[in-house]
C-alpha cells in the first residue's frame, strides 16, 4: 500500500464538520466541553457510482458524518488521537469499500498565547495494513 494518499485514486470528501464534544485532560473540558472540527477522507473506487447513478454502489456522505458525529458528541477521550482512531476504525469496519481513510480532529479553543484557527492531529489509516482480517 503507498504510503501518498494523492496515488489511492478516488475518494468520499466530508470538510468542516463541527460538533459538541467533551475531550481533554483538563477537567473543565470533559464538564464543560467544546467545538471539535472534522475533516474525513474515504478512499474507494467511484467508478460504478459514477456509471450507474445508483445509491445503492457507494457510500453514502450522510453514514461518514454520523460516525464522526457519534464519536465526538459521545464517550469522553483524553486524546484528539483517541477521537481520530475511533473514526477511521468504525469507517473502516462499517464499510468494507472504503480502502483507506483520513482523519483530521481540530480544537479551535485552545489555550496557546497567540491567534490560530485550530490545533489538532491529522490520522491516515489502510484497510490493508490497520484493520485485522
Amino acid at each position: 500500500m503507498t504510503s501518498d494518499p494523492s496515488k489511492l485514486g478516488d475518494k468520499l470528501i466530508l470538510r468542516g464538520l463541527m460538533f459538541h464534544g467533551f475531550h481533554g485532560v483538563k477537567q473543565e473540558e470533559k464538564k464543560l466541553g467544546q467545538k471539535f472540527l472534522i475533516d474525513v477522507d474515504a478512499w474507494m473506487d467511484l467508478r460504478t457510482p459514477g456509471q450507474s447513478d445508483n445509491m445503492s454502489d457507494t457510500v453514502s456522505y450522510t453514514d461518514i458524518y454520523r460516525i464522526a458525529k457519534n464519536i465526538v458528541e459521545g464517550p469522553s477521550q483524553n486524546l484528539l488521537e483517541s477521537v481520530a482512531q475511533l473514526i477511521a476504525t468504525t469507517t473502516l469496519n462499517n464499510h468494507s469499500q472504503i480502502s483507506a481513510v483520513r482523519v483530521v480532529v481540530g480544537k479551535p479553543h485552545v489555550a496557546v498565547p497567540g491567534p490560530l484557527d485550530y490545533l489538532g492531529v491529522e490520522i491516515m489509516r489502510y484497510r490493508s495494513t490497520d484493520m485485522p482480517l
